[in-house]
């Protein structure tokens, strides 16, 4: 049997058939669906907010992650890598961005999904929570949790706390002294989670606030007298000291607020992961959801 000639299979497929009409509306209505449903899988995994989890060993980061994943306490280890977990917002809760969009809408469920990165506390350790900022994948927040009943006076809880917090908001300050363009930094949103309140010892947040502040400003004296001392140059200590130098530069304490220059904005929530009596992390699913 001759097969059919380049143009007579031309006008067959030309010819107005029924089947190649069909064919045609098919190709022409589907084929923009599934380039859809393909780009916008890829793209949501890729671009769903993730919140940095972190602070000193001890505090409850690792159960806060899970308690947020799978809402009930589970059996926890010291962290030696980040982790990372897919969860969403309760029931109920409703995420800042969708506050005008219809509950019907088939993506309201997507937009409350998100990730949460836990970072391991120990001192050795600690380069991995920096490097999330340094180079961030769709940040949208960072929960310092601390141990509100470790923070008494001189004490090595409210040290290595205040210490780490300071390394933390030094390097989103950085990201303002030492940008190459007059561009102001990403606003970045950072709750710090006082963990722990039921305790007996457990301090309110307007001390939780206080004691930080206070320490940190004896972490940034002690650092900068540390780095006079070291031998180095009045000029080259003074260039230093302007970038490296949390805060203000006046004399003074070092006060959270400060960190608004370079778009930081701290807020402070007190909640319990896991509770002698019951467990309350309210306080930080709300900043979550404001956040999202």
């Amino acid at each position: 049997m001759a097969l059919p000639s380049p143009s007579a299979l031309f006008t067959a497929i030309l010819e107005p058939r029924p089947l190649v009409i069909l064919s045609t509306l098919a190709v022409a209505l589907l084929l923009p669906v599934l380039l859809h449903l393909i780009l916008y899988r890829s793209s949501s995994s890729v671009s769903l907010p993730s919140f940095l989890l972190t602070g000193p060993s001890g505090a409850g980061k690792t159960s806060l992650m899970l308690r947020l994943e799978r809402g009930q306490n589970v059996a926890t280890y010291t962290s030696q890598a980040p982790q990372f977990i897919e969860t969403s917002l309760p029931v109920g809760a409703k995420a800042a961005s969708d506050q005008y969009r219809s509950s019907n809408d088939p993506s309201f469920q997507t937009h409350k999904r998100f990730l949460v990165v836990d970072t391991p506390g120990h001192g050795k350790l600690r380069h991995h929570a920096i490097d999330q900022i340094v180079d961030p994948q769709n940040l949208r927040g960072i929960i310092f949790v601390v141990d509100a009943a470790d923070l008494s006076l001189d004490s090595k809880g409210l040290r290595d706390a205040a210490e780490y917090l300071h390394e933390i908001l030094l390097s989103l300050q950085r990201r303002l002294t030492r940008s190459k363009t007059s561009k102001a930094p990403k606003h970045l949103p950072m709750l710090i989670a006082a963990n722990k309140v039921d305790l007996f010892t457990a301090l309110p947040v307007s001390l939780v606030k206080s004691r930080l502040e206070q320490e940190i400003t004896q972490v940034r004296s002690s650092r900068a007298k540390g780095l006079f001392d070291s031998g180095v140059g009045m000029n080259e200590f003074s260039s230093d000291t302007d970038k490296d130098w949390l805060g203000e530069t006046e004399d003074g304490g070092f006060e959270f607020s400060q960190m608004e220059e370079a778009n930081v904005e701290i807020q402070i929530e007190s909640g319990s992961v896991i509770g002698t009596e019951k467990p309350d992390i309210s306080g930080y699913w709300d900043w979550l959801g404001k956040n999202l």
